[in-house]
């Protein structure tokens, strides 16, 4: 796996042509909530990764606990599991996933 500027970039273009705006909602979501402590407010895409693995396993969401679920998950593979939290500390965020997710019905994708 290739972690060269130019893949980042060409991963990412692709995850926005694929989930379209729901990508910039989904990360734009997680840098606002900040649950690793990572926003210092000029690195906007600092949570663009974790959005990029929680986008795909969305389609199997059926309720917000399934969103908290996976995106509890997918950070603790991005941060480990002692730096994840609980799934509860995820309640917040997954219902505005959710929410967006439904307001802009791309959960088919």
């Amino acid at each position: 796996m290739s972690f060269s500027k130019e893949s980042i970039k060409s991963e990412r273009s692709e995850l926005r042509r694929r989930y379209g705006r729901l990508f910039d909602k989904v990360s734009s979501i997680l840098f606002e909530a900040d649950l690793k402590g990572i926003n210092f407010e000029t690195n906007t895409d600092e949570y663009e990764p974790e959005a990029g693995t929680i986008l795909p396993r969305l389609t199997s969401a059926k309720s917000v606990d399934d969103v908290a679920l996976i995106v509890y998950e997918e950070f603790c593979k991005w941060f480990g599991d002692d730096e994840a939290g609980l799934v509860s500390d995820y309640s917040e965020v997954a219902e505005r996933i959710w929410r967006e997710c439904n307001e802009i019905d791309q959960l088919q994708v």
